[in-house]
């Protein structure tokens, strides 16, 4: 087995720019995605081994806490001694100290220093957060002091086994969130991080969070895994990840059990309204709601934070089964649809597909589902529209026969094996396409390639004025000899009706045969088409 050296972060499976990865580490390896429960360094209410036990390898402390309470015996001890972690530790550095009382009284050389002292795995530099500000002259200051930060940093820094990552900074201004990640990418840091998404996330724009996420993931170094701070929750983190995220840090898992509030993958619930706890973890299966009510506060906020434990956990899993799967889209859809500020952001994932194709595999082993319009706008879907623009040479000669889509696919089963055969007696050759309400023109010739065969749409099919631009293309483009149309669809009779006041089509109406117990006449009834007109 090849040993890596500290920092190597190897990617073995993604979707979208979700990924599958592993991040070596002088402690051991992190697999990613991966959320690091935050860990107060001196006040546990939850024993980090017991969080270890659970399934979590790393952890996240505060170096800024632990310098304030133990000082420099901290270092004779060394942070995983200190918070009883047998596993990763990486540290903040007290940038959430400046966003929550806008100073500290340390620097970030005397911070950095400290961090090594106490072996950390993983740093982070003392940053300044942009936080919610408006103001972009207050931004751009956030954004160099932390690039100063940076810099001072890796200048002083000596031990080569820790990583040290690099925060982006910027907040609700994109543009120089993109600028501050182009800035930081520059340096020789192991991580990246995104920074102020607390916040954000309180307030329910998650749309605004993901236009963030977006802006730093497009201009770091691919080969660079990238931490989402302070957000742990099973409805954000598909989406986040999604995006590109690999790493999270949250301490929802406690703040929520101070309040009573119940972790599902569905959101939080306040125990009080609880009548069943629907769960299987091991803390929901030795109690009922109400005896859960019942336990003193103090042992009931530890309780539930373990029960949230288990739902972070699990959730981080289904993340990863579903882009081991292909079906990131698939999970953050149905996340999306849970509520409607989420489905906002999951919406603008439709603008954004061209920079979501590099980490959807061409090839998937399982079907893609479609269940609304927005799904249209999926990558796979995209991706294929624009490679019959650029890759399918058109014949300049003959006949272009456009056929609506033919159920069941693949479209060369055998029920159209009469209209192949005749194919290779035409005098005249033939183009054919079959015109799919979701791919556009399909030619015959790939129709058996993913993912055109195997997706599936729930319900009624979208309107074909969906790819009429693309039909419009292949028509405008070329010269045939004759082009005709066979719909058995009313749709796209109607979109073809008018597409042709402007280019000469011949259209057969077969839209009578469109049932699936008449598909074999409808079979027929191309094929002497396309027979008689190949002459």
């Amino acid at each position: 087995m090849l040993n890596r050296k500290n920092g190597t972060f190897e990617v073995k499976k993604t979707d979208l720019l979700g990924r599958i990865g592993q991040l070596h580490t002088k402690s051991g390896i992190i697999q990613t995605p991966a959320l690091l429960p935050v860990i107060h360094p001196t006040n546990q209410e939850i024993p980090p081994k017991k969080i270890k036990q659970i399934g979590y390898d790393a952890v996240i402390t505060n170096a800024y806490t632990t310098w304030k309470q133990i000082g420099e015996k901290a270092s004779q001890i060394g942070i995983h001694k200190i918070i009883d972690f047998n596993g990763v530790v990486m540290t903040d550095s007290g940038g959430y100290q400046i966003l929550e009382y806008g100073e500290v009284e340390v620097n970030p050389v005397t911070m950095a220093k400290y961090e090594e002292s106490i072996q950390t795995d993983i740093a982070v530099i003392l940053d300044h957060p942009t936080g919610l500000s408006s103001r972009r002259d207050y931004a751009k200051k956030t954004i160099q002091k932390t690039l100063d930060a940076s810099l001072q940093t890796l200048k002083i820094k000596s031990n080569p086994e820790i990583l040290w990552v690099g925060p982006i900074q910027g907040g609700r201004h994109l543009d120089l969130v993109a600028q501050s990640a182009i800035q930081e990418s520059k340096l020789n840091f192991d991580i990246f991080a995104l920074g102020s998404p607390t916040e954000i996330m309180r307030n329910y724009n998650f749309q605004l969070l993901m236009k963030m996420i977006f802006a730093a993931k497009s201009n770091i170094p691919l080969d660079k895994p990238l931490h989402l701070f302070g957000a742990g929750h099973p409805l954000t983190m598909p989406l986040a990840v999604g995006l590109g995220c690999d790493l999270f840090d949250s301490a929802s898992y406690i703040l929520y059990a101070r309040e009573d509030r119940y972790l599902t993958n569905g959101g939080t619930i306040r125990l009080e309204t609880l009548k069943s706890l629907p769960c299987s973890c091991p803390i929901c299966v030795q109690y009922t709601a109400s005896e859960l009510k019942q336990v003193a506060k103090s042992e009931r906020i530890n309780l539930i934070a373990f029960h949230n434990l288990y739902v972070l956990k699990a959730e981080i899993q289904s993340i990863r089964q579903a882009i081991h799967d292909g079906r990131l889209w698939e999970l953050i859809g149905a996340k999306a649809r849970t509520h409607p500020k989420l489905w906002a952001a999951f919406k603008y994932l439709t603008s954004i597909s061209k920079g979501l194709e590099d980490g959807t595999p061409i090839y998937k082993k399982k079907a893609i589902y479609l269940f609304s319009k927005e799904d249209l706008y999926r990558p796979e879907v995209i991706r294929h529209r624009k490679r019959i623009r650029k890759d399918i040479q058109l014949l300049s000669t003959g006949n272009l026969i456009l056929i609506s889509e033919i159920d069941p696919k693949p479209y060369t089963s055998l029920h159209i094996s009469k209209m192949l055969s005749n194919e290779a007696q035409f005098n005249i050759p033939n183009q054919i396409f079959f015109i799919s309400p979701i791919f556009g023109p399909v030619p015959l010739e790939i129709s058996e390639v993913y993912p055109i065969p195997q997706s599936l749409f729930a319900g009624k099919l979208p309107s074909y004025s969906y790819i009429a631009n693309d039909l419009k293309w292949m028509i405008r483009n070329n010269k045939f000899k004759q082009i005709i149309v066979i719909c058995l669809n009313p749709d796209l009779h109607q979109l073809m009706s008018s597409i042709s006041r402007n280019f000469s089509c011949k259209i057969v109406d077969l839209c009578t045969y469109a049932k699936s117990d008449q598909q074999d006449v409808a079979v027929d009834q191309v094929s002497h088409i396309i027979s008689d007109n190949s002459d």
